[in-house]
């Protein structure tokens, strides 16, 4: 029997740097009026949104990436040719095949690296870096490129009371690489499949396409039901993420939370009775939920406006449709 030879890969993983793209059109709730009968304080207080980025005509999920990724490459001193890897997480690249990873990667021009595309919604962001932590310590690659990317405003439908408020366009991402120490901690993660109703696309693609429906399949959820599972559910696997790491509320230093609804993000914070000196991610306010780039430009934005530094130890997770969740202790970049 021969023997197969081991990859050799470094002792742990770490985020080195981040990028954000937000699109250039400032959409406020007054927009979002024109079209569902509500009011600007009852979306503010149900949500916590005043604004949102919404995606014009020239920026796509890969000119989107593409921006993100080439100031995570900056800000981690990582030149393109040397990313081995590039993973997105998206539910909104409207073509099937190729994965838009292949794109992305080309045009930033990383070389031949791998590339693929995940699906796995507003966690999808601790998917790929849970896969891009793997191919680092397991040897598949040096340093991964992970995007969280999404123009959500094609999936919304604008006369839904409910969510033509809540979506916003954006990118982030974030380079991963070797570390001598810990600096991306166990991954907790997983799905409640019984769950998938409660958020998800109104109609399959093959609906539309034959004339079945008339109206573009847009996301729609039970937001009740969001609300209780996010609060209740997710805030014990953000307990769990800690315990996994060894890390006492104590000892945080910021919170990153999918920024699905800033009534969601308060409750979490007082069920994890978080101390005062943990500062919290509420980008939402002014970027709307992003899904899977929520996290990395939410990272973005604290370390760009002092909010977070360098060597802090953040809590992230995230949540959405499937149901699925994952949540991780990181060092910040």
């Amino acid at each position: 029997m021969s023997k197969i030879k081991p990859a050799k890969g470094a002792p742990y993983a770490r985020i080195l740097g981040v990028g954000g793209y937000r699109p250039e059109r400032v959409v406020p709730n007054e927009v979002i009026l024109e079209t569902i009968d509500s009011s600007d304080e009852w979306i503010r207080s149900r949500s916590g949104i005043e604004s949102r980025h919404w995606a014009g005509p020239e920026e796509s999920v890969t000119t989107m990436s593409v921006e993100a990724g080439g100031k995570a490459l900056a800000d981690a001193g990582i030149a393109p040719e040397q990313i081995g890897a590039v993973v997105v997480s998206t539910v909104s690249h409207f073509k099937q095949t190729p994965a838009v990873a292949t794109e992305i990667a080309d045009q930033l021009g990383c070389g031949k690296p791998a590339a693929f595309d995940i699906s796995a919604g507003c966690a999808g962001f601790g998917y790929a870096l849970t896969l891009a932590k793997g191919m680092v310590v397991e040897g598949s690659a040096e340093y991964v490129l992970v995007l969280g990317v999404e123009r959500l405003s094609d999936l919304t439908d604008r006369e839904d009371r409910a969510t033509a408020f809540l979506f916003g366009d954006g990118a982030g991402a974030v380079v991963v690489g070797p570390s001598q120490e810990v600096a991306i901690g166990p991954t907790v993660w997983g799905s409640e499949g019984d769950k998938a109703e409660v958020i998800k696309q109104t109609v399959p693609w093959t609906d539309y396409r034959s004339g079945e429906v008339a109206r573009f399949p847009a996301i729609t959820q039970e937001g009740q039901a969001v609300f209780r599972w996010a609060v209740f559910e997710m805030a014990k696997v953000a307990q769990q993420a800690l315990d996994a790491a060894g890390i006492t509320a104590e000892d945080l230093d910021v919170f990153i939370p999918h920024q699905a609804n800033m009534r969601i993000i308060d409750s979490m914070v007082k069920t994890l009775k978080l101390p005062e000196h943990v500062q919290v991610a509420r980008d939402i306010a002014t970027t709307g939920n992003t899904s899977a780039a929520s996290i990395p430009l939410a990272m973005e934005r604290m370390l760009a406006t002092g909010q977070a530094k360098s060597g802090d130890t953040a809590l992230l997770i995230g949540f959405g449709a499937g149901l699925v969740f994952a949540a991780t202790v990181v060092t910040l970049p």
